[in-house]
């Protein structure tokens, strides 16, 4: 090693071309789900609905599903039928009976394996463009419930990020995602309960909260909850890129891949909190 190399101060990892571009392209992004969760109604729907939509197209793309126009195009209007069915408040028959046809044109339209392929990605695409819509349309929860997601959700990835690079250690599944520490795992679920705690309590403070039966502990436990599947929702994706060999699921996002791969903790914890409002509907 030369003299040039050794005076050379070690490059902070955080002043990187890639951390400003993942920064500069989260910033604009938030701004738009946050802007549109306050205006609520057809601006988020279609927020979602794309999310939806262009995740379900990566899918498809990454796990070679032919014929992929057909496929996506039966996809595409399958979720938009479902969102408008959410705005028009339908009732849960009229969902099912769209989630049917669209199941069934795809199976009328793939072979093999990839039906069940398509399908999958319909049904993901399904939990991503409804379940946000959903909870911001329901008078008992309001904006509360998807500001809750994202603060879970956007928290643990990016104390998981920081604290993982800052600190290091033993790797958390290097077979799966080389780079994840069990320090940043714990960094990113501690952030998340924090986060999801205190945004019940400002929500409640400020007259927002719909729901002040549920108290702050049982929050913070479902924030736990929450900020656990989502780091495993990072994982399960990492596992399916590696078994289809690739990187990034796409290049809709700058610096920060897909929309897969920038939504993949969400998701699960769209399906958590998906399952909580169709256990409210049917107590209610």
């Amino acid at each position: 090693m030369s003299a040039p190399d050794l005076a050379r101060p070690a490059r902070s990892p955080f002043a990187t071309r890639e951390f400003r571009l993942r920064t500069v392209s989260a910033l604009v992004l938030g701004t738009a789900v946050i802007g549109t969760l306050v205006i609520g109604g057809w601006a988020f729907a279609l927020v979602w609905l794309i999310a939806g939509i262009v995740g379900a197209a990566e899918w498809l793309a990454m796990t070679r599903s032919e014929p992929l126009v057909p496929l996506l195009g039966v996809t595409g209007v399958t979720l938009a039928a479902l969102a408008a069915a959410a705005l028009l408040d339908a009732p849960a028959y009229v969902f099912l009976l769209v989630l049917l046809v669209g199941i069934a044109g795809l199976v009328a339209l793939g072979r093999g394996i990839t039906r069940r392929k398509a399908v999958c990605g319909l049904l993901g695409g399904a939990v991503v463009a409804l379940v946000p819509t959903l909870l911001r349309i329901d008078p008992a929860i309001g904006l509360v419930g998807p500001a809750w997601m994202f603060a879970v959700v956007w928290s643990t990835d990016i104390l998981a990020y920081i604290t993982g690079r800052l600190v290091g250690g033993p790797k958390l599944m290097p077979r799966v995602s080389p780079n994840k520490t069990w320090s940043g795992a714990l960094g990113g679920l501690t952030a998340g309960i924090v986060a999801g705690t205190l945004t019940a309590y400002a929500a409640r403070h400020h007259g927002w909260d719909a729901l002040p039966a549920v108290s702050l502990p049982v929050v913070a436990l479902f924030s736990g909850i929450a900020s656990i599947l989502s780091q495993g929702g990072d994982l399960v994706e990492s596992s399916l890129k590696r078994r289809y060999g690739v990187k990034d699921s796409g290049r809709s996002i700058p610096g920060h891949g897909g929309v897969m791969d920038r939504l993949d903790g969400f998701f699960a914890v769209a399906l958590l909190a998906g399952f909580c409002l169709a256990l409210l509907r049917l107590t209610a």
